[in-house]
């Protein structure tokens, strides 16, 4: 326990506390409202849907296409935490720009959104692939599950303020409940950049191989295409890696279109915000224990159960009628998308060479992020051509089934 609470670890796992601030408050929370209700007023409501999964699949598009050669790069030149830190500044950047945006402006929020999403996931990219640096594979369930589960508190906190903000703008001295809203996104993008601080002072990675400017640039490009080669010449790699991708689209996109999702069937929007804060809240203790289920019952069947929860949840959701089962349905989600999104993390780092980290990581994340250009997409057009919101988030079961189907097949190395 000691060697898995170290100062790197901990000052990675507090990345996770820092970026989560955006993923709350802007792509899970207040975007989505503020989008449909200010930037998108008038606008009807499955086009306002299909918007919001073209915004989210553009972004998750670009990081996807971008992820494995910025991966190889980082290796060869060893930079990863200052790719980590440069993706962060340009999500930062975004965060505060949105602040500007004015009403029916819907465009620029659309694109400072992309930019936003990329900086987010372009940071994950590189943090996920420090995660061997600082500590070993039999370490990975724990140090992983501390990384989610400080995200939920932290963007849980941040976002209860947030909350609180919009509800008493007077008290904060702001004028209205969209002007609360607005200097959210300031708040967001301090968070941020504040909580990466200890990434940026106390963790370091092995220089091993380390090359400069263009050497690095085709070096990485060769490793790019060498690990291409030894990723599909190991069969329950790839199977993961595509496994992973069916799934986490599905937990991708519930995160992202559950808000929307709930304004489409006419749930007040408060009540909304109050469920996406309950989920923060569970999602905190119910990390780490899926940290420890991973230890005792392996990372590959740890995830199994929450695909299968998953599953179960967006059948439920095409026939969901009330506010209370909404609520419901926050809990659960809270009981396994931590633990979900913690376990992948760690089960695939038990397959990466630690000297190729950051490429390996760049497959990894390459393919959760093309998730996320097809789940949103398929929410938003189905929505749009049968005329349903509810036709669209039932299609995610097919998702979860396939993905967990495929799971079952891979057999994870042992950890050690």
């Amino acid at each position: 326990m000691k060697r898995a609470l170290s100062r790197p670890v901990v000052a990675w796992a507090f990345y996770d506390w820092a970026n989560s601030a955006f993923a709350t408050t802007v792509m899970a929370g207040f975007f989505p409202t503020f989008f449909r209700q200010y930037w998108s007023q008038g606008a009807d409501a499955t086009l306002t849907t299909w918007r919001l999964g073209l915004a989210n699949g553009v972004a998750g598009f670009l990081i996807a296409v971008l992820a494995p050669l910025l991966g190889a790069l980082a290796d060869r030149s060893a930079r990863r935490k200052h790719f980590v830190l440069g993706w962060t500044v340009v999500g930062v950047a975004a965060s505060a720009a949105l602040y500007f945006v004015g009403q029916g402006e819907w465009q620029l929020a659309v694109l400072l959104f992309v930019v936003g999403t990329m900086g987010f996931n372009g940071g994950i990219v590189f943090s996920d692939a420090l995660l061997p640096q600082i500590a070993v594979p039999r370490d990975y369930d724990r140090v992983s599950a501390l990384g989610y589960s400080l995200g939920y508190l932290g963007g849980g906190l941040l976002f209860a303020i947030n909350v609180w903000m919009t509800l008493q703008p007077g008290f904060f001295g702001l004028a209205s409940a969209a002007e609360a809203v607005r200097f959210s996104f300031l708040t967001v993008a301090a968070w941020w950049l504040l909580f990466s601080l200890p990434l940026a002072i106390w963790v370091h990675e092995t220089p091993a191989k380390a090359r400069q400017g263009g050497a690095a640039l085709v070096s990485g490009w060769q490793e790019l295409r060498a690990t291409l080669g030894d990723i599909m010449r190991q069969r329950d790699l790839w199977l993961f890696l595509v496994a992973y991708w069916l799934y986490i689209d599905g937990v991708n996109t519930v995160i992202k279109m559950a808000v929307d999702y709930g304004m489409a069937l006419g749930f007040p929007v408060a009540s909304l915000l109050t469920a996406l804060l309950i989920t923060q809240f569970v999602a905190f203790p119910a990390a780490l224990a899926f940290g420890w289920l991973g230890g005792r019952i392996g990372a590959r069947r740890g995830i199994l159960i929450g695909i299968a929860v998953y599953a179960a949840l967006s059948f439920y959701a095409v026939f969901m009628t009330s506010v209370a089962e909404f609520y419901a349905m926050a809990v659960v989600v809270g009981l396994v998308q931590g633990g979900v999104q913690s376990l992948s993390r760690s089960l695939f780092g038990q397959f990466v060479p630690q000297d190729k980290s950051a490429e390996y990581y760049g497959f990894y994340n390459m393919m959760g992020k093309f998730a996320t250009v097809i789940g949103p997409l398929l929410v938003g057009a189905t929505a749009a051509l049968s005329g349903s919101n509810r036709a669209g988030i039932g299609s995610l079961v097919l998702l979860f089934g396939v993905g967990g189907w495929l799971l079952w097949k891979v057999k994870a190395p042992r950890a050690v």
